[in-house]
């Protein structure tokens, strides 16, 4: 990926995500079903919009279809204003989960345990490039999930046929990101509270320099990367703001006559909405963005600004 501006003496761009963001196709929220909730499956941290044919109050266990299959999910409420929704995140609540269900899922807990120890033996026998994250037995089917991260891809085929001999089921192994790794586990982040996508939103989107960039942040990776290694979710939240504020104000560089003389602006602040210019002549000007306005694919000043000093 290639920018047109200068990293300067760090090159940030292993921190940037390698999928694009993709658009998908959505529906509006008129035309949803109703009522709609929103569901959490636990082990792998992940939500979900889904319907059922009766009133379900926060906190309930329901049993329910899951990308890797049928699972217990949490209800976290009802999707009130959820914006646009893909079709296909769509799913069906099977039903409401019993007393069996709920004590068979504490079972399986205690024996993920003993799987992911078994697992990381085996790992460690074979000397594979991989970090195994966590082991989940899937509900009302016999397979076994095992989430890893590494480098590369990893031929692991003599570790499933290990595994396969030992439990007698069906072995699956997903290779995850970094931040998909964040995402199940969670953790602190700098700022003192939970890993963003674990607590807030597990609908990770592709965080660029451009965006850490764009809000006037320190380009260094201590600063603006997190425990996974790649750039803070939080730099996704302010972006747009940011994007469409500076359409309203000049950027960086931009030369403005005034005063009898030509100003460069030399600082934007987008949050307090001010600028600093410098004039050809030496001077220093501080203004609000709100008085200048574009004529005719330039930048004028309608208002006096601040005296130059």
């Amino acid at each position: 990926m290639i920018f047109d501006y200068e990293l300067g003496d760090e090159d940030l761009r292993h921190l940037e995500d390698e999928t694009p963001l993709q658009a998908g196709e959505g529906v509006a929220v008129s035309d949803l079903p109703s009522p709609l909730y929103v569901l959490k499956a636990q082990p792998y941290n992940e939500s979900y919009y889904a319907l059922y044919n009766s009133e379900l109050l926060p906190g309930m266990k329901v049993v329910a279809p899951t990308r890797y299959g049928k699972d217990i999910c949490t209800v976290l409420g009802q999707a009130k204003t959820p914006g646009f929704v893909r079709v296909d995140d769509i799913i069906k609540i099977e039903r409401i989960a019993t007393p069996e269900d709920i004590a068979r899922m504490e079972q399986d807990a205690e024996k993920e345990t003993a799987a992911y120890e078994l697992c990381q033996e085996k790992i460690a026998f074979h000397k594979l490039p991989m970090k195994l994250v966590f082991a989940h037995y899937l509900f009302e089917e016999p397979k076994i999930l095992f989430f890893f991260t590494a480098d590369s891809r990893v031929d692991f085929r003599c570790l499933v046929k290990d595994l396969v001999a030992i439990f007698k089921m069906r072995i699956e192994l997903r290779q995850i990101g970094v931040r998909d790794e964040a995402r199940m586990l969670g953790g602190c982040g700098v700022c003192g509270r939970n890993l963003c996508c674990h607590g807030v939103t597990d609908k990770l989107v592709p965080v660029s320099i451009k965006m850490a960039k764009d809000q006037n942040l320190s380009l260094n990776s201590l600063k603006i990367s997190g425990p996974c290694g790649r750039l803070l979710c939080c730099l996704a939240y302010e972006y747009g703001f940011y994007k469409e504020a500076r359409k309203l104000m000049p950027q960086e560089g931009a030369r403005i006559a005034y005063d009898g003389t030509v100003f460069k602006v030399i600082e934007v602040n987008v949050p307090a909405g001010k600028l600093k210019l410098v004039s050809d002549d030496g001077r220093f000007m501080d203004t609000l963005a709100s008085q200048f306005v574009q004529e005719d694919g330039r930048w004028i000043i309608r208002m006096p600004a601040s005296d130059p000093v």
